[in-house]
């Protein structure tokens, strides 16, 4: 997805608002799944160099990040989806359909922007939990000053991650709002249908499986996402090893959803099937 949108807009020389979003989303998946890797390596075999200071809060700061980059930027797709493809008569809506392409530059930078302020509460935090972990038992005095530092910093941690409650929420209702939408539109066509197949009609039916799949993801993520966040399971326990394999998996069944939903980002897998299949002459 990510060479397919790129190439496409180096070969037109403009970044359409589409594109911009793809683009954003597939790099912040990526970058993800990477540090997913590095994260799972380290802990197995550089478990000692992994609780150092500097590598543990780096590698957990980023993580949270991308986590929410990765959130966002899905929420956004999910919005222009449906303000681009859904039929609505309302004025508002009409008015975001007119000025939704002036507004994604601006919807990508406020993620960006918010995702770097809610990762940054999580540098302090994990060095506190460090320094907690390390060092010798301290003085009554000490010890009070540290737990109301601890905890004023988890009620600011708290009110960031609050905010990933905004892109579950705008995903969510735009998902519904675009089924609602195809939905009512398939049964108009089925109502007109000659008998004859119809691809328009197909392609309603693909469109509304896909939103579907979308969505069933993008919340299958979220819970995962919030029973690692709240730090509910053990160590190594087999429930926290399985959020871990979902929030690994549903971004890559994302990018299965798109590739087979958009013929764009089917030509370059074919062009590479058939050159790996066909022999050269």
């Amino acid at each position: 997805i990510l060479a397919v949108s790129s190439s496409s807009c180096m070969r037109s020389k403009t970044w359409s608002r589409y594109d911009m979003l793809i683009i954003s989303l597939s790099s912040s998946r990526i970058f993800l799944q990477c540090w997913i890797i590095l994260d799972l390596f380290l802990t197995i075999f550089c478990e000692p160099s992994y609780y150092e200071e500097n590598v543990f809060f780096v590698i957990k700061t980023v993580y949270m990040f991308l986590n929410y980059s990765s959130f966002w930027f899905g929420a956004w797709l999910s919005v222009f989806y449906c303000i681009k493809v859904a039929s609505f008569t309302q004025s508002f809506f009409i008015c975001l359909k007119q000025r939704i392409s002036r507004l994604v530059p601006w919807m990508l930078l406020t993620s960006w922007l918010y995702s770097f302020a809610a990762a940054i509460p999580f540098i302090w935090d994990v060095y506190i939990v460090y320094d907690n972990f390390t060092a010798p038992l301290p003085v009554t005095n000490s010890s009070k000053m540290r737990t109301t530092k601890k905890d004023s910093l988890g009620l600011l941690i708290l009110l960031c991650n609050a905010g990933i409650g905004i892109p579950f929420i705008l995903s969510v209702f735009s998902s519904v709002l675009l089924i609602r939408s195809l939905w009512i539109h398939t049964r108009q066509m089925q109502n007109n249908a000659s008998g004859f197949r119809d691809p328009s009609l197909e392609a309603h039916v693909t469109a509304i499986k896909s939103v579907c799949s979308f969505l069933i993801l993008y919340i299958t993520y979220f819970i995962a996402f919030i029973f690692l966040l709240c730090n509910i399971f053990l160590r190594f326990s087999i429930s926290k090893s399985i959020c871990i394999a979902v929030m690994a998996s549903c971004p890559a069944g994302h990018t299965m959803v798109l590739i087979c939903s958009n013929p764009k980002f089917q030509e370059l897998p074919a062009r590479i099937w058939h050159h790996i299949t066909c022999p050269v002459r």
